[in-house]
């Protein structure tokens, strides 16, 4: 039901064909990154978070972790990731192919300043075996994101 659903919002962007469907799993960064041959930073993980004003979504570059603090400076509250057992019932898609496209209502979607490095990014499409590949561009329009964040860094190389 999930990919369906965003085939059809990927519709409306003239982009539904776009998709790119895998035999084996592309739910985690490196499975995805893998798959398509690229780097780990060009896959956009969208990752999900319970907000006091409700669930949202933010898309940051395969390569980059939270930072707690930026979080909390832009949110004015603590980074509380969605649980694994509610991902679906909030957002509309399971684990490994949440995608910031045709989301439940009310989810919204937040874009990392992270993905700026990069001319195109492959978030996944509604399933652990998918992606699509978009400009930064089409990722903004496509995505209809509530804005643009800075809520992540770099892993530090030394843990």
């Amino acid at each position: 039901m999930s990919l369906e659903n965003v085939r059809e919002h990927l519709r409306k962007y003239g982009k539904d064909q776009d998709i790119i469907l895998f035999e084996k799993s592309s739910a985690t960064v490196k499975e995805a990154a893998e798959d398509l041959g690229t780097e780990e930073g060009r896959i956009a993980k969208t990752m999900s978070f319970l907000l006091s004003a409700g669930p949202a979504v933010i898309v940051a570059a395969g390569d980059e972790k939270i930072d707690n603090r930026k979080f909390k400076d832009t949110f004015h509250e603590k980074a509380r990731m969605i649980g694994p057992d509610e991902v679906e019932a909030l957002t509309g898609h399971p684990v490994g192919g949440v995608c910031p496209f045709a989301l439940k209502d009310g989810v919204k979607v937040y874009l990392d300043e992270s993905l700026k490095r990069f001319d195109c990014v492959y978030p996944a499409a509604g399933t652990r075996n998918s992606a699509i590949r978009l400009t930064i561009e089409e990722l903004e329009k496509i995505s209809e994101c509530d804005g643009w964040v800075d809520v992540t860094k770099l892993p530090d190389p030394q843990n």
